[in-house]
This record gives C-alpha cells, sequence and structure tokens, in this order.
C-alpha cells in the first residue's frame, strides 16, 4: 500500500473523506486527513482574518481552526448545529476545517477526477483541485494547499 493508492484493474483509486458546506459535497484526499473532531472552545484571535475562526488545544496541539464557510465566501451557518472540524496538517502546523457535517470516506478511481468546470463558483474554483461526477452530484476535491 503505497501512499493510500491501490491499484486494481483499471487504475489506481483515491481515498476522500467527504464533507458538507453550505449544501455543497467536498472531498479532502483521506492522506491529507489527520483526525475528524467536533471543536471545542475555540478561543478567537485578535486581528486574524474572518477566515479563521480561532485556535483550540487538540490533545496538547494547538490548531488553528479554519471557518470554510467564511473561506469559500458562503454566509454563516445559522441553523444553530455543532459545526464539526477536519484536522489537516501542513508543513507540521496543524489545522482543523470547519465544516457543516461530515460524510463517509468513498474510493473512487484516480482517472475519474476532471478539470474545475468553467461554471464552478470562482471561490470554489480557487480552493479546488479538480471535481468527480458522481450521480447528480458534484463532489469538489478540495486542495488542503490551496486552502490553507
Amino acid at each position: 500500500m503505497s501512499n493510500k493508492k491501490t491499484q486494481i484493474g483499471e487504475g489506481a483509486m483515491v481515498e476522500y473523506v467527504t464533507a458538507m458546506i453550505g449544501g455543497q459535497l467536498f472531498g479532502l484526499p483521506i492522506s491529507r486527513v489527520q483526525d475528524v473532531f467536533m471543536p471545542e472552545r475555540v478561543t478567537r484571535v485578535p486581528l486574524a482574518s474572518r477566515e479563521i475562526a480561532g485556535v483550540l488545544n487538540l490533545r496538547g496541539r494547538i490548531v488553528t481552526v479554519v471557518d470554510m464557510r467564511s473561506r469559500l465566501g458562503l454566509p454563516r451557518d445559522e441553523d444553530g448545529k455543532t459545526p464539526m472540524a477536519v484536522g489537516v496538517d501542513l508543513r507540521g502546523e496543524s489545522y482543523g476545517l470547519l465544516i457543516d457535517q461530515i460524510g463517509e470516506v468513498l474510493r473512487l478511481p484516480e482517472d475519474g477526477k476532471e478539470e474545475n468546470p468553467v461554471n464552478l463558483d470562482p471561490r470554489m474554483a480557487k480552493l479546488a483541485g479538480g471535481v468527480h461526477r458522481l450521480d447528480g452530484q458534484l463532489m469538489v476535491v478540495l486542495d488542503v494547499d490551496r486552502v490553507l
């Protein structure tokens, strides 16, 4: 098993952790996802951009929490549900991406990934590393490096 891609007759498969943000399905490559957690006691950071929800202590590590709705230019979620967070790492720093809800892990063929469609919302397109067309739904692949 090299890098979470398994060879199957028709080509490499990639696993994605799926998440809903503002009614849109997103996929994060599972190789980039450290964990999924309920963010508790997020401390605001003075003078931080609107997209930074704050920082929290996750098992002794300081995690910067990124509000993905804000990052995507979406309105705040007003339904009062507790957001979830997906823990990712970038160059040794830990981040939590605030999402509306976590989905399942999907195994999709690597060659099923398409370029961003021209009609993709530009705010999503600049964070997307392509899309997968699932039955009746578009899953936008989040490029973790671009998000952060």
